[in-house]
């Protein structure tokens, strides 16, 4: 899928670094031992035992304007419990930047990233510090689903051994329903606790002459991506992950009769035109950022919208969420067996050019408190399970990083981690052919069959 960037500003090039983005000049946000919610004893710990004065660290990411600013309040209690001076800088070509960086030798530190394949790619190419199999085992067992989040940053290096190189720390979730409470309550409809039920809403929405879902795959030249993500959310809740590991990777053709089947899930609800507000057509040719306002006409145009955390941006001037609108864990089949399988994303920070501060900066994202204090703001969800849950700064945050640490399963969006003729190219056509019409069988030997192009 593609993510969008709600913020951007022109792109501070890591070389600027120092004139972009130093941390401490920012005051701490809360002071530290006044609030409850946060973990103070983990923060005076790492505090006492790392003393970094006079070290600078270098981080360059994606993040700018508000979510830099965030991001910022968070390096500012590194920098206070250190002594060591943080320069961040951040990109909306990051992607590009960091590649240029590493190769010309001119790498920051840390580097965050969006997008773990790229971080693979450096991993392979000898970018990156590994972390260390303790850094590994911390995260497997701090983390929900742990396991997933190591496989997430573990990639083969220079001389092809795997290794741990990227630290995950915030994540979002996709595996989201949303509607609204009202239109439920007015229908007498009940939040639905498994595919199956899910289903049966759908079917028993459309009987009485409503529309269950509104979709929209209209991206500009993105278009399709959000069916990349119903796919998935569908693939998880089919097949053991394991098969999704393998379909990313093309270890399992995009044409396997299991993946075929996953994009005939999305039919299910995508090419029934009695549950799609303005059927098919109304599917293509709707822009993903107009398809949930149906959720708010009056009647409504329908009931149901799959999309990820953010999409709370682009409902309607006003909307409380909680009250106005609200959203339940896309569930999973009872009789597959599966587990509650979470699809989402998220950043990794990797050691690009090693030092004692960047080591340090990577055991202090691991203190409790190097969350809460971000959940305490917006935007950030984390799967790590000793957290004050009670420190997400509302309860929307709340319910979604519940649903977070509730996973058994948590694995990257795919389409991100495929190669971006495929990812973010082929798939995305893909699926409007299918909507259109198309068999999945055809689509996915279409697509099987890029893929092989590009080997």
């Amino acid at each position: 899928m593609i993510r969008p960037r709600i913020s951007g500003t022109a792109a501070c090039a890591l070389t600027l670094a120092l004139a972009c983005g130093a941390a401490g000049a920012q005051e701490l946000k809360f002071a530290p031992g006044e609030d409850n919610r946060f973990n103070w004893d983990s923060y005076e710990e790492f505090k006492a035992e790392n003393d970094l004065s006079g070290q600078e660290l270098t981080i360059f990411g994606p993040w700018l304007s508000a979510d830099e600013e965030l991001f910022e309040s968070i390096v500012a209690y590194f920098e206070d419990a250190t002594g060591a001076t943080v320069n961040y800088s951040g990109s909306d070509s990051f992607e590009q930047q960091i590649v240029i960086d590493t190769q010309s030798g001119s790498a920051p530190n840390i580097a965050i990233f969006p997008q773990p394949g790229l971080a693979a790619n450096l991993a392979e190419m000898g970018h990156l510090a590994s972390l260390g199999s303790e850094t590994a085992d911390w995260v497997k067992e701090n983390y929900a689903a742990g396991q997933s989040w190591v496989d997430l940053g573990t990639y083969a290096g220079q001389d092809g051994t795997e290794n741990f190189y990227a630290f995950p720390y915030k994540a979002d979730v996709k595996s989201l329903v949303w509607y609204v409470p009202e239109n439920f309550e007015d229908a007498g409809y009940e939040i639905p606790e498994t595919m199956e039920e899910l289903k049966a809403l759908t079917e028993q929405i459309a009987a009485d002459g409503e529309t269950p879902w509104c979709i929209g795959l209209g991206s500009g030249g993105a278009t399709g991506w959000p069916a990349t993500d119903w796919v998935e959310d569908m693939l998880l809740r089919t097949q053991p992950p394991e098969v999704y590991d393998q379909w990313v990777a093309n270890e399992i053709p995009f044409d396997d009769e299991r993946i075929v089947a996953a994009i005939e899930e999305f039919g299910w609800f995508a090419r029934n035109e009695d549950f799609v507000d303005g059927g098919t057509e109304g599917v293509v040719s709707t822009d993903f950022r107009d398809s949930p306002k149906g959720l708010f006409s009056s009647p409504p145009k329908c009931y149901m919208h799959h999309q990820a955390s953010f999409i709370p941006s682009f409902f309607p001037e006003g909307t409380e969420l909680g009250l106005d609108a609200d959203f339940f864990y896309m569930p999973a089949y009872e009789g597959k067996d599966l587990g509650k399988p979470v699809l989402g994303a998220g950043t990794v920070f990797a050691i690009t050019e090693d030092s004692d501060a960047a080591r340090a900066f990577i055991e202090f994202l691991k203190t409790p408190v190097a969350h809460e204090l971000w959940m305490a703001q917006s935007g950030f969800l984390t799967p790590y399970t000793a957290v004050n849950a009670d420190a997400y700064a509302n309860e929307p945050l709340k319910k979604q990083g519940d649903i977070l640490a509730s996973a058994t399963t948590f694995r990257f969006d795919g389409s991100d981690l495929m190669p971006g003729r495929i990812g973010a190219g082929a798939f995305w056509t893909g699926m409007i052919d299918y909507v259109g019409g198309k068999s999945a069988e055809d689509v996915a030997s279409d697509i099987q069959k890029e893929w092989e192009a590009i080997k």
